[in-house]
């Protein structure tokens, strides 16, 4: 009986944190493997069931998530095919460069800075920036253009028309009419890919806002098209896993039940809450995930392992205050637009 009761408990944790992380995931495009597979560590699974069910996980959610996002028109599905050839040519390379710093004896601790600062300065950037072009907005709800509506140039940042402005041909037209060199979606792609490669992360962190500053692509499609390119990789790396057995799917299968309601949830939260705020919780999640990372670094050098706990514990606490954050805005902004449509009384 008691053991009923445990399995049970683990059953609902499983469901619950599914749930959770879908939500995450479906919203901003990534949050998956960054979340799940250092709750499978410290819950004391091996490191290869961890990472393999993690990433099984992020396939399954992937998928959910990026069906709600093209029923809402919001993938670009040849930037995303494009955006996967960079990322793949890129993540080799970074391998290459990681093992070249394990030669070297430098590989841990020189990854594990540049990802708590990479994490900290595009936090810090992405919040920065939608604090302050939210000042000149209405708070009207964002804009959540589809594929195929034009895009206002007024929502392109800086260095994406900079970017855009480079006319090596071959040109590609994008969703919303935005038109980029190829060699520069390559060149965007690659970088992410390399930094992801080094990193030993799915990206989603870097390829979202990458789509978003440095190409143009509205926030919502960048969501879409970025889900769209992780369903490839995970599915790739669910495969390679699982045929080493280290898919275990009495964790994946109720961990992806929370998930495909809590994915629908956050896909649906793109076209709902305004971008701006799409941005600063995105921020908000990595400067959270920026701090939990550089506890987790510090745990070894101090000789302080209980680090690793209050780390994990952040990384927990940040996903579920900005998951919670995101279906509250989505609940108050429906809310403030039906009572806008509601015919008033005479």
């Amino acid at each position: 009986m008691e053991l009923f009761g445990i399995a049970l408990t683990t059953l609902a944790l499983f469901v619950s944190f599914g749930f959770m992380v879908g939500v995450l995931f479906g919203f901003f495009g990534m949050g998956g493997s960054f979340l799940v597979t250092p709750a499978l560590l410290v819950m004391g699974y091996d490191t290869s069931v961890a990472v393999g069910s993690g990433m099984a996980f992020v396939f399954g959610t992937a998928v959910i998530a990026t069906l709600k996002h093209r029923d809402l028109g919001q993938v670009d599905y040849k930037l995303g095919a494009l955006m996967v050839l960079g990322t793949t040519v890129g993540i080799e390379v970074g391998s290459m460069l990681v093992y070249y710093l394990e030669d070297l004896g430098l590989a841990g601790s020189v990854i594990g800075v540049t990802y708590v600062f990479l994490l900290g300065a595009i936090g810090l950037f992405v919040t920065y920036n939608a604090l302050t072009s939210g000042e000149s907005d209405d708070g009207g709800g964002g804009h959540h253009e589809g594929a195929d509506q034009e895009i206002d140039p007024d929502d392109i940042p800086d260095v994406a028309k900079k970017i855009q402005s480079y006319r090596v041909p071959p040109m590609m037209t994008l969703s919303g009419g935005i038109q980029v060199s190829l060699w520069m979606i390559l060149g965007v792609a690659f970088a992410t890919g390399l930094l992801s490669g080094f990193l030993g992360v799915g990206g989603g962190f870097i390829r979202m806002p990458a789509l978003f500053y440095l190409i143009g692509v509205p926030v919502p499609i960048a969501v879409g098209t970025d889900l769209f390119e992780i369903v490839i990789s995970g599915g790739v790396g669910s495969y390679i896993y699982g045929m080493e057995g280290g898919v275990n799917l009495s964790i994946v299968a109720p961990l992806l039940a929370g998930s495909a309601l809590g994915a629908r949830i956050g896909s649906a939260a793109t076209s709902i809450v305004n971008e701006d705020d799409i941005k600063i919780y995105f921020g908000l999640m990595l400067l959270g995930g920026s701090i939990a990372v550089a506890f987790r670094q510090a745990a070894g050098p101090l000789g302080m392992p209980v680090l690793e706990t209050v780390a994990f514990a952040l990384i927990m606490l940040s996903a579920l205050l900005v998951s919670g954050a995101v279906i509250y805005s989505t609940i108050t902004t429906m809310r403030k637009r039906s009572s806008a449509t509601a015919p008033s009384a005479d």
